[in-house]
């Protein structure tokens, strides 16, 4: 066996768990609980698939909640134990040998034990003009971008959990929805299926699969089959009026890293016996990219907690037989500077920051290398009057924040915004028109810190490619503060922004920018428009938001 890999041992840890969802969240939990050092890497968001999830019902012990509240506090749980967090991309795993090492965006680390836990993202059925008029018509996200189709009808293209829940929820906006079953009815359980089969404002029909969705400015077409039957139906939407699809048709499970690597079945889902252990020794997989007969939260975290238990007693032995240990887990109350998650901001800017916000917001102004300028620009709206009472707020928290009100008669077209300068009133080219409240609080306040610094950690290669760039790159992206899916998006164009002076990141709150959502089309977030020209939909990273610019 391969004791003698040369490794830092600050990078060493006994535990790695890849992917930041409920199951990699308990593992992170009762490992760090157990006094391991465990580090939990997540490429895109902390909370996995659930954090689009508006309200859960069905998990013990907690009446009401959304997903992304669950998850917020599982790994705050893990935070108060020691664990640690890294919002990183793993690339490579070489499994080879007591020590372990797993390549990331952000550099490599080790571990004597890895847990796979990268969970699955939604599948695209594959309709004629589904991949074209994504982002334009077709969405994968209700709690996203429901709000795009207020007072239109909404075809939701499913027949499991997402589709039955999704779909109540959809009525909240929609004229009507129509939802499309492709077999005999829904694969959920009765209880969870029965509010979409009483709600007076959704149709349902099975044995139905779209073949094709088509439109110009919006979807305007659609054609359907009843596979029994052979009867196809066309539904085209009156004048200019326009309508969406929802495809909520499942998950395909995250598992590219360990193709070729581990055993997967023939729909790619990682075999593991009745403790969580994949074909290779020391590998666990917990969570939805597993086989399984239910993906839910609380079969997740049931993995998570059997995988690190088992994890447990597996590290202990490797310590024993070759000495190999890495440093105790050090508690940082959730106060770790280079991931920083403030929490969600309260939806209307009051002058109500709770003590534990203000608390975190003190703790990183601290850090700061320098100070910054909030500029305004001002309509007569009175969401600039809520951005300004917000900006004053957050610089009343430090001497190193000053709020400058650049113009109070400025054209809606672009406020209100804050733009962020250096202290000698410089722009860094990060603005945010609208107010940074919602799921933008936490992005908006990391902005602050990477363009101030010392800001978050990046990769060395990732580094030099933002470096390289010399050509004026306009980066907009335009999000909705509903959306659990932007932030990650917003952080990687406000970093390389931070990084590049020939870079901007302009933010838009679409919902109070209706002139730019009809200029680019935009019924789904976050949407990126690089130099007003390439338009792109989905979260990104820095990575692939350094492919869109080229």
């Amino acid at each position: 066996m391969n004791t003698t890999r040369n490794y830092d041992r600050d990078k060493l840890y006994d535990v790695i768990v890849i992917g930041g969802g409920p199951a990699g969240l308990t593992a992170a939990i009762y490992l760090a609980r157990a006094k391991y050092r465990v580090l939990v890497l997540e490429k895109e968001q902390f909370g996995g698939q659930i954090t689009i999830t508006h309200e859960v019902v069905n998990y013990p012990g907690i009446g009401k909640a959304s997903g992304k509240e669950i998850t917020d506090t599982m790994k705050r749980q893990g935070e108060l134990f020691g664990a640690e967090f890294l919002l990183a991309e793993a690339t490579e795993l070489d499994f080879a040998g007591d020590v372990k090492t797993v390549k990331t965006d952000k550099g490599d680390f080790y571990c004597l034990g890895i847990l796979i836990a990268t969970g699955a993202h939604p599948r695209a059925v594959g309709f004629k003009g589904e991949i074209e008029h994504k982002g334009r018509g077709v969405a994968y996200c209700a709690t996203c971008d429901g709000e795009f189709f207020t007072g239109k009808d909404i075809f939701v293209v499913g027949g499991g959990y997402a589709a039955a829940e999704e779909s109540v929820f959809l009525t909240k906006f929609a004229r009507h929805v129509t939802i499309l079953i492709r077999g005999d009815d829904f694969t959920c359980a009765a209880a969870v299926a029965e509010p979409a089969k009483q709600h007076k404002s959704i149709t349902i029909l099975t044995n139905t699969v779209v073949e094709e969705v088509s439109g110009e400015g919006g979807l305007n077409y659609i054609r359907y089959k009843n596979t029994k039957t052979e009867k196809v139906t066309e539904y085209r939407a009156e004048g200019e009026d326009f309508f969406g699809v929802f495809v909520l048709a499942g998950y395909i499970p995250d598992t590219k890293i360990v193709k070729g690597l581990l055993e997967l079945n023939e729909h790619g889902y990682i075999v593991t016996d009745s403790e969580q252990r994949t074909s290779i020794d020391g590998v666990y997989a917990a969570g939805d990219v597993c086989i399984k007969p239910l993906r839910q939260v609380v079969t997740a975290t049931g993995d998570g907690a059997l995988a690190a238990t088992e994890l447990e007693k597996y590290v202990a032995a490797v310590q024993s037989r070759t000495g190999i240990s890495a440093k105790p887990p050090v508690s940082n109350n959730g106060k770790d500077e280079d991931n920083v998650k403030i929490g969600k901001s309260p939806d209307s800017h009051d002058g109500v920051l709770s003590e534990d916000m203000k608390e975190q917001l003190r703790f990183l102004f601290e850090r700061m290398q320098g100070n910054a300028i909030l500029k305004l620009y001002l309509d007569k709206r009175e969401i600039s009057r809520e951005l300004e009472r917000y900006m004053r707020e957050l610089a009343s928290l430090s001497d190193k924040l000053t709020v400058n009100v650049a113009d109070v008669n400025a054209s809606s077209d672009f406020a209100p915004c804050v733009r962020l300068c250096l202290s000698d009133g410089t722009e860094t080219g990060l603005a945010f028109h609208g107010v940074p409240g919602g799921h933008e609080f936490s992005s908006f306040v990391l902005g602050i810190y990477n363009a101030i610094g010392p800001g978050q950690p990046i990769d060395d290669k990732i580094k030099e490619r933002i470096g390289k760039i010399s050509r004026r790159v306009d980066v907009k992206v335009l999000v909705s503060l509903s959306c659990t899916m932007c932030p990650d998006t917003v952080v990687a164009a406000q970093h390389v922004a931070a990084k590049n002076k020939n870079v901007t990141a302009e933010i838009y709150d679409i919902h109070h920018f209706e002139k730019i959502r009809r200029k680019y089309n935009v019924m789904s977030v976050p949407c990126i428009i690089i130099n007003d020209t390439d338009v792109s939909f989905g979260k990104k990273n820095i990575e692939q938001l350094l492919e869109l610019i080229g």
